[in-house]
């Protein structure tokens, strides 16, 4: 069946996304993993993309453990430090595809008012031709539900659609609904994808 979209990932895909380096560089690795080991960031972090306001639940979960109050704030205030740097070589296989006269749509776990800061840092995060943010939608990743949604916003069948991600649960939900999927290990990889999918050309790519 023919591709009609291809559809992106955003964190590790297109922006790098990694607290823990980020906290690795702060407050040094050994204090890092006494952190994490004590608190559900990424817990936390998965209600932001679900749609609960961010500030709101860093502060709650900042008051909830005082002896770490001060780290917890920081994925508030210094968030943008941990979303970087943006991947060159994947926005520009976006922009490839773009030329190409391909759709290229957004599926991503992402907080509603995290992704305007995304989109006042990346101004590509606004050369989608469709985004679906989780923070919007209500659910993330990789619920069903979210892969349903995005079928019949755009109306195209399942097998018409090609999807990267960086994580294996989300590619298998994604595939179990019968679209073609790419597991992310790295932007030449994935622009070998799409080149033998005859979707651009190396050339399109220089």
């Amino acid at each position: 069946m023919k591709i009609e979209a291809v559809i992106f990932d955003i964190g590790n895909v297109l922006i790098e996304w990694q607290p823990e380096r980020f906290y690795d560089r702060v407050i040094g690795p050994e204090r890092r993993t006494a952190f994490f080991d004590a608190i559900d960031l990424h817990g936390m972090n998965d209600r932001v993309d679900r749609g609960e306001n961010f500030p709101a639940v860093v502060a709650e979960v900042a008051a909830a453990n005082p002896d770490w109050s001060e780290e917890v704030q920081m994925w508030h205030d210094r968030w943008i430090d941990m979303a970087a740097p943006a991947i060159d070589a994947s926005v520009n296989t976006l922009r490839a595809l773009r030329r190409a006269g391909v759709p290229v749509f957004a599926l991503s776990n992402f907080g509603i008012e995290t992704f305007e800061i995304g989109r006042d840092n990346y101004p590509f995060l606004e050369e989608f031709d469709r985004r679906y943010i989780s923070g919007h939608m209500g659910v993330i990743k990789p619920d069903p539900q979210i892969y349903r949604m995005v079928e019949e916003d755009c109306g195209l069948s399942p097998e018409n659609l090609l999807f990267t991600d960086d994580r294996a649960d989300n590619i298998e939900a994604a595939r179990a609904r019968g679209w073609k999927v790419h597991l992310f290990e790295g932007s030449d990889g994935w622009a070998d994808r799409l080149m033998s999918e005859g979707l651009i050309a190396r050339e399109a790519l220089v």
